[in-house]
C-alpha cells in the first residue's frame, strides 16, 4: 500500500499549504513520482484536475472563516492567493453562487470541497490483460486534427475525421504501417500534465511506420519508450472507457510504473471493428518505472 501512501503524504501537504504557495516539486517528492505522473493520477482517481481541487478546497476555507469570523474581504483575497478583492469575489461568486458579502449572513447556502485522500477499494477483482512492451522510436503518420476530449460515449469530431477519409487514403496508410501496432490507428497527444474532459488535444487516424515523411499526412515522431499495453473485449465503446478509468483507478497506483508524457495510442481489431458488442482492442500508453 506504499504507493496510496505516498500520494496521501502529498496530498496532507497541500492541505497544509493553502495559503501559501504550493511547491509542486515538494508535492511530487512526497508523492515519489513525477508532477505530470502526479496531476494525471489525480485527475484519473478524483474526476477533476489539481488546480481546481485546490481553489476549490481554497474557497471551501474562505468561506468557513467568512461565516464564523469578521474577517475582512480584502484580507481573505490575500489569505487565499487572489491578487485583488475582486479576483477573489468572482472566483468565490463561481463557486458558491453567492458573493463573499452574502456568505456572512445567516443561513446562507455554500458549497463545500473536503479533503480528499486516497484509499484502495476492492472492487470485485476483474482481470485486466497487459503486457509491458519496449519500443524504439517510430513516427505516426496520419491526420491530424485538434478535437475536444470526450470521456464518456462516442466522439463526433473523431468519427468525422473517420470519414473523412477515403478509402484510396486508408490503403495509402495501411501501406505505411510497417510496426507494431500495425494497422490504422488513433493517437491521442496528451502531454498536458492537467486534461480535463471538453479539453482540445491533438488527435491522430494513422499508423506506426519508420518512415519519417509522407507527402500530404501530418508526422509526429515517438521516441523509444516503454508501453504498457491492455487489450480489451467487449461492448464499445463502454468496455474501452471502462477500462481506461481502471488503468488509472487500478493499475497504475499499484503497478510500479507512471505515465510518461506521449501520445496515448489505440489500436482496433480489423478482423472484428464492426462487432460493437465484442469489439477487441489494445490501449497503449507510456510509462517509466516509478522512483
Amino acid at each position: 500500500m506504499k504507493p496510496l501512501k505516498q500520494l496521501n503524504q502529498a496530498m496532507v501537504y497541500i492541505e497544509d499549504n493553502l495559503t501559501s504557495q504550493i511547491d509542486f516539486k515538494k508535492v511530487s517528492q512526497l508523492a515519489c513520482c513525477s508532477e505530470y505522473h502526479f496531476r494525471r493520477m489525480f485527475s484519473f482517481l478524483s474526476g477533476m484536475s489539481m488546480s481546481q481541487y485546490i481553489r476549490h478546497r481554497r474557497l471551501t476555507q474562505a468561506a468557513l472563516e467568512l461565516c464564523k469570523t469578521d474577517v475582512k474581504i480584502i484580507d481573505m483575497a490575500v489569505k487565499y492567493g487572489y491578487d485583488s478583492p475582486d479576483s477573489f469575489t468572482r472566483a468565490f461568486q463561481e463557486f458558491h453562487g453567492i458573493v463573499p458579502s452574502e456568505a456572512k449572513k445567516n443561513q446562507a447556502n455554500l458549497k463545500a470541497v473536503p479533503p480528499m485522500t486516497f484509499q484502495l477499494v476492492v472492487k470485485g477483482g476483474k482481470d485486466m490483460n497487459y503486457r509491458i512492451v519496449e519500443k524504439e522510436g517510430f513516427y505516426i503518420v496520419g491526420l491530424s486534427k485538434k478535437v475536444k476530449l470526450i470521456y464518456r460515449g462516442i466522439n463526433t469530431e473523431i468519427q468525422d475525421m473517420y470519414t473523412s477519409l477515403t478509402e484510396e487514403d486508408y490503403e495509402e496508410l495501411e501501406k505505411l504501417s510497417n510496426i507494431e501496432p500495425k494497422g490504422v490507428i488513433n493517437a491521442s497527444m496528451i502531454f498536458q500534465d492537467e486534461i480535463a474532459e471538453g479539453d482540445t488535444i491533438e488527435h491522430f487516424i494513422g499508423v506506426a511506420t519508420t518512415q519519417d515523411h509522407a507527402k500530404k499526412w501530418s508526422v509526429y515522431s515517438v521516441p523509444t519508450s516503454t508501453w504498457a499495453v491492455f487489450t480489451v473485449v467487449g461492448e464499445f465503446p463502454e468496455a474501452l472507457q471502462t477500462t481506461w478509468e481502471r488503468i488509472g483507478v487500478e493499475w497504475l497506483p499499484l503497478s510500479g510504473y507512471e505515465l510518461k508524457e506521449g501520445p496515448q495510442l489505440l489500436w482496433q481489431d480489423e478482423n472484428n471493428y464492426n462487432d460493437l458488442s465484442n469489439h477487441k482492442s489494445e490501449i497503449w500508453i507510456p510509462v517509466v518505472k516509478s522512483y
